[in-house]
């Protein structure tokens, strides 16, 4: 983990693309991908709104990355014409993309290129600009927005208005910020509460000039500007809650020709505020450590060790999928753990010597006050070392070891400091018997710092996993309880049968940073030091 990761935004602008619908204009979006390094392969880092109606785009959702000095992190930036609403881009036309490194484009801050369908093949028509702007302030300002008397547009129906926020960029252009939505057939919109990242809205310069926008929404891409107005930040930040500032809308054409025009209406600010917004980043630089825990099922549906059938048996090569999973995402959990001590536990199984009753919760290296392995092959190599000894039992009681960790992360939380962070791994064929338990565990882990992964190996169905995971619906507790966040992220293994090693971990660990942010921002807490972190 590098000291200090600087963050980039990407701004993105495209002119004169290919029209591949009949009758209009392309409907453009811009897709951010970055080479993983295995071969050719890339991966999605995010993407920009869809524009309608237009051969000249100018994105305003900014593309977010971070950046290493220390490598070439190689980008494509390829533009579709989106006609459906799946996010699945196979079935968008391809008007046409580039290559750059990142390094190209922070060094020059705007690189300019004609687009092209495939390296070394142009597209014919149309260029793509990408300006970088380095992340400083991690400051949102939230604004609660509404509008009254507006001027009607419509022939037949009152006006669509939204509203379009601008900043003032180099050579006095104006710089799209953010875009509202459309608030149909009302002429006094109340639009939803709209959070923008100050860099983004102002570049953290509170005078900035900004240029507001007021237009009524047009499906064929003509919106008509109802009227406009000048402000600043700091000019906003007058409205208070109970007293809010207005603005009038004013038309240029039609202040020209009218002299007792008077504006086109008013567009009133309720409330603005500015927001630290802390990133996982800022957590894990700021000192908080990510501590990892692992469980693997020893119950009796896993089938006996000693059976080619069993999802316990090893295979010449010393491997299995309970394996092959915890070296997954351990491989990535361990980077941010400065000890690489990692308590593991085995549960359902019989134990040496007398193999009376199955335990729910044994330390795998058969060391109860120090179930600690050291790094994740040391968890491997205590996993090899007891298999021969164990009993497969049952029942599957998942509660037993849930309840171990949060007791750890709830003393951890009582130092009310971003300092610590909980991951379990539980590694199961699916088979659970304390379901209702489980439940509730979950529930009160959920406001711990804590959160759960369970990877499902073998055929099983997986619908009790799936239902813990919460993500068709609210996961509640025996008493109707509902859980505070989402902790449990589930994925079967079999799903990555034939990806690469580190697709399973982007899978599962794809929810942690953000249910770490969510956990320490309901608690009210700040990364623990604010810049880099001292070399450990």
């Amino acid at each position: 983990m590098a000291d200090c990761v600087s963050k980039v935004e990407l701004t993105v602008s495209c002119t004169d693309l290919l029209d591949k619908d009949v009758g209009s204009k392309s409907d453009p979006l811009c897709v951010l991908l970055q080479s993983t390094g295995a071969g050719d392969k890339w991966m999605e880092l995010g993407r920009t709104e869809r524009m309608k109606n237009t051969s000249s785009p100018s994105f305003s959702q900014r593309l977010r990355l971070d950046y290493h000095f220390e490598t070439v992190q190689n980008l494509k930036l390829q533009i579709y014409d989106i006609d459906n609403s799946s996010s699945d881009l196979s079935d968008d036309d391809f008007l046409g993309g580039v290559e750059l490194t990142l390094g190209q484009i922070v060094s020059s801050k705007t690189v300019t290129r004609p687009l092209q369908l495939k390296k070394g093949k142009p597209a014919g028509k149309g260029t793509i600009s990408v300006t970088a702007e380095e992340i400083k302030d991690n400051r949102a300002i939230i604004l609660e927005l509404e509008a009254k008397n507006l001027d009607k547009k419509d022939m037949f129906g009152k006006s669509d208005p939204f509203l379009e926020i601008f900043k003032a960029g180099e050579g006095g252009k104006w710089q799209l910020v953010h875009r509202t939505e459309v608030v149909k057939n009302n002429l006094s919109p109340s639009w939803k509460k709209i959070s923008v990242p100050l860099q983004t809205f102002c570049s953290g310069d509170l005078e900035k000039p900004l240029k507001v926008d007021c237009s009524d929404h047009d499906g064929d891409g003509s919106h008509d500007l109802i009227g406009s107005f000048t402000t600043k930040v700091s000019e906003l930040q007058k409205a208070a809650l109970g007293s809010p500032v207005e603005f009038e809308c004013i038309h240029p054409d039609k202040q020209k020709k009218k002299k007792s025009y008077k504006n086109s209406g008013i567009v009133v600010v309720k409330s603005c505020k500015l927001e630290a917004q802390y990133t996982f980043l800022d957590y894990v630089m700021g000192g908080c450590q990510i501590n990892f825990t692992v469980g693997i099922d020893f119950t009796g549906s896993n089938g006996d060790p000693r059976s080619p059938d069993s999802l316990h048996y090893l295979s010449p090569d010393g491997t299995n999928q309970y394996l092959s999973a915890l070296w997954s995402v351990g491989q990535v959990v361990q980077d941010y753990d400065t000890d690489k001590l990692f308590p593991a536990f085995g549960f359902g199984a019989k134990l040496p010597p007398d193999y009376q009753a199955a335990h729910h919760e044994f330390a795998l290296n058969f060391n109860p006050s120090n179930p600690y392995c050291q790094g994740i092959q040391g968890i491997v190599d205590a996993y090899r070392m007891v298999l021969p000894q164990l009993r497969l039992s049952g029942p599957t009681n998942f509660s037993p070891i849930i309840n171990h960790v949060a007791s750890i992360a709830s003393s951890a939380a009582q130092a009310n400091a971003a300092t610590q962070y909980f991951v379990l791994l539980i590694l199961t064929d699916g088979e659970i018997t304390d379901l209702d338990q489980t439940k509730d565990a979950i529930v009160r882990a959920s406001r711990l710092p804590l959160s759960i992964i369970i990877v499902g190996v073998g055929p099983a169905d997986f619908k009790a996993m799936q239902l813990l995971d919460g993500d068709d619906g609210v996961l509640r507790s025996t008493v109707g309880e509902a859980v505070s966040r989402d902790i449990v992220q589930f994925v079967p293994l079999r799903d990555f049968k034939d990806a690469s090693v580190s697709a399973l971990a982007q899978s599962v660990l794809a929810e942690v940073p953000h249910q770490l942010v969510s956990y320490f921002k309901m608690r009210g807490l700040d990364p623990a030091k604010q810049g880099p972190p001292a070399k450990s």
